[in-house]
């Protein structure tokens, strides 16, 4: 992380960055809080006055939280345009991130948050619902489709697995590319994921007692998943990634949220498979979740649109939302078209 960078970021949070206002965006949308499974669950809840309006869980990642869809809610919700498709928007916070409660026990993989989010989105009225996530949101949003068909209608995911062992072969010079890509990440670019994997609590010590070093540690990831030339601000504000990670700061969450890793790092079940409609979206810069449409479609059997757009990163919501909100929008289009 540049010094200089950070420096200048640092000097904006403690001299001008307004939390009370981020405060505020999320009253207005609408937080919650239930128990599920003995542990308390934080969730942004905003339902549509459309009466065609469908439920659609949106679940993010590491190190992202409930920031990632402050921006995009509203328009989900009450779209501008009266004949774009409306959902009523579930946010739910990861155990061990923001106002969720930290697990002080090992078990909360994203098997039991997926079992979760089930029992949530039942609780709210949304027996059935639609489900989008990217990141270890994605791999939550997989394990939906996979284990609650009779639940889940379909997904929308920016992340992709395909089951271990295929072959490049038949691959295009492309799709050979990224499958490169995502190896030198994860051979080169992944020891944040390494460490937290399998010492969390190490890092955790100094996560929650450093703001400084909390701010690093999450603007790094920003600076090399962002789809930018030489900064994240190109694309997403200084005040919306200090939202983020003020959130981390002040429920002191930035130990319990880094065991999520450890609970499930390369634990998605070889043999999942999804059979619910899938609508996948591979952003160019999400440099270590790309995954070749043949590999994709031996996990995720009814891939009804696959979206590679020229432009989005790890977190094409806050970098990109209006496009977000229309490839999401087009995906979740195609998904109930499948299902009629």
């Amino acid at each position: 992380m540049p010094l200089e960078d950070l420096v200048t970021l640092v000097d904006h949070w403690r001299t001008a960055y307004d939390w009370r206002s981020f405060e505020e965006r999320l009253d207005r949308i609408g937080q919650f809080r239930t128990t599920i499974d003995g542990l308390g669950i934080h969730f942004l809840h905003r339902r549509s006055d459309r009466d065609d309006a469908v439920p659609l869980v949106l679940t993010h990642g590491w190190p992202g939280s409930v920031a990632e869809f402050v921006d995009v809610v509203d328009e989900l919700t009450h779209p501008s345009d009266a004949d774009a498709p409306a959902f009523h928007v579930v946010a739910p916070s990861l155990p061990g991130f923001g106002h969720s409660d930290k697990p002080d026990a090992p078990g909360w993989g994203a098997e039991r948050i997926a079992a979760a989010w089930v029992e949530l989105m039942g609780r709210l009225g949304y027996p059935q619902f639609f489900a989008h996530g990217g990141d270890w949101g994605g791999v939550i949003t997989t394990i939906l489709g996979g284990r609650f068909p009779a639940h889940v209608l379909g997904i929308h995911t920016t992340f992709a697995e395909g089951p271990p062992g295929l072959t490049t072969e038949g691959l295009t010079t492309a799709e050979r590319a990224w499958v490169e890509e995502h190896r030198d990440f994860w051979r080169h670019r992944a020891a944040y994921a390494e460490q937290q994997a399998t010492r969390p609590q190490t890092i955790g010590y100094a996560l929650v007692d450093s703001p400084v070093g909390l701010l690093a540690w999450i603007l790094d990831k920003f600076a090399e998943w962002s789809d930018t030339q030489d900064s994240p601000f190109e694309t997403t504000s200084r005040d919306r990634l200090l939202d983020n990670v003020t959130l981390y700061w002040l429920t002191r969450t930035g130990a319990s949220s880094a065991r999520i890793y450890s609970e499930s790092h390369d634990s998605l079940d070889p043999a999942l498979r999804v059979d619910v409609p899938c609508a996948i979206t591979m952003y160019p810069r999400d440099h270590g979740s790309k995954c070749p449409r043949p590999w994709a479609r031996e996990r995720y059997r009814r891939i009804v649109r696959w979206n590679a757009p020229e432009v989005g990163g790890h977190f094409p919501s806050l970098e990109v939302p209006r496009y977000f909100v229309a490839d999401l929008r087009a995906g979740m289009t195609a998904v109930r078209a499948a299902r009629e």
